[in-house]
């Protein structure tokens, strides 16, 4: 219909009875008509490989920006970075080398790199779990701010430690030398041995963000979960030899068990007195090794990417 204007134009008005141009249509066709798409929507999982990518750069400024920050109040700054596996060394040798006489089996030339060793590696492992937990749950004013793949927050922990735990390598290096274990080529396995720890690291810092971040009280609960694993992974000990004439299948657990076996491959290639009689499996315990890296790390990343969209909400 029309009708004219004051001004003597005609205008076009639509009919009463004509229906909008949208109606009947329902909100997943209003959205494509549109252009429309859900806020913080999950993306598929090689779009947010590609997204991880993408932003490496501030995975890797995040990680070395909290790596300098963690010390920053303490008057020996970055020195803590390796002050404190040695301290707990020190400490675990007094306790354990000293009174309980947990070194048997080891000549105090082995047995106090062995400690070492043990101490820091298994730190590694738990520091990333415990970065995991807070995540999410102890960043969620960047969470709620940015929009960024979730992932790159328990992955650029998982670097963090890492890169503290590069430092403190220099430490077990004097440590291994002064105590008769010169550099020789097995040293070179120590690259593919913290690799393979990274990636079970971050597998396993990326279930527990995922888990932390609905759950804030695991933050509380993890530190003695990881001292039980700490106790059963032969950190100051040697799992054979304080088991022997139990049952083989405990003792076969708890060799297996990936904080263990990353150990055992870190002494392995720097300690002269652990040789492959030590490995639970000889040679084959580096497959071992790859096997508990790729199943968490994949595992780990999948599950978390499966709760994207839900980070930061509620």
């Amino acid at each position: 219909m029309s009708e004219t204007t004051h001004d003597g134009g005609v205008a076009v008005t639509a009919s009463p009875s004509t229906p909008p141009p949208d109606d009947g249509l329902s909100r997943a066709d209003l959205a494509a008509k549109y252009g429309l798409t859900v806020s913080g929507a999950r993306p598929g999982l090689f779009e947010y490989v590609h997204q991880l990518w993408g932003r490496r750069h501030f995975i890797l400024a995040f990680s070395q920006a909290k790596l300098t920050a963690q010390y920053s109040q303490a008057k020996l700054g970055q020195l803590w970075q390796v002050a404190t596996p040695l301290l707990n060394a020190l400490v675990y040798f007094l306790i354990f080398g000293l009174i309980l006489e947990a070194d048997r089996g080891f000549e105090r030339e082995v047995y106090i790199p062995f400690l070492v060793t043990g101490v820091f590696v298994f730190t590694f492992t738990q520091s990333s779990v415990m970065a995991g937990v807070r995540a999410i749950a102890g960043n969620l004013g960047l969470v709620r701010a940015l929009h960024f793949p979730r992932a790159s927050l328990p992955i650029s922990f998982s670097l963090q430690q890492l890169q503290q735990l590069l430092f403190s390598m220099i430490v077990l290096f004097v440590i291994t030398i002064g105590f008769g274990s010169y550099p020789k080529l097995s040293w070179l396995l120590i690259v593919p041995a913290l690799a393979l720890q990274f990636l079970f690291n971050t597998g396993l810092a990326m279930i527990m963000a995922r888990l932390g971040s609905k759950t804030p009280d695991l933050a509380q609960l993890m530190p003695f979960v990881m001292r039980t694993w700490m106790y059963a992974s032969g950190v100051m000990f040697s799992i054979p030899v304080m088991l022997k004439g139990k049952p083989e299948w405990i003792a076969d657990i708890l060799q297996w068990n990936p904080a263990a076996i990353y150990m055992d491959l870190m002494r392995f290639a720097l300690i002269d007195g652990y040789g492959l009689d030590y490995l639970p499996l000889g040679y084959w315990t580096w497959a071992i090794a790859a096997g508990w890296a790729v199943l968490i790390a994949v595992g780990g990343f999948v599950y978390f990417w499966k709760a994207e969209e839900r980070y930061g909400r509620g």
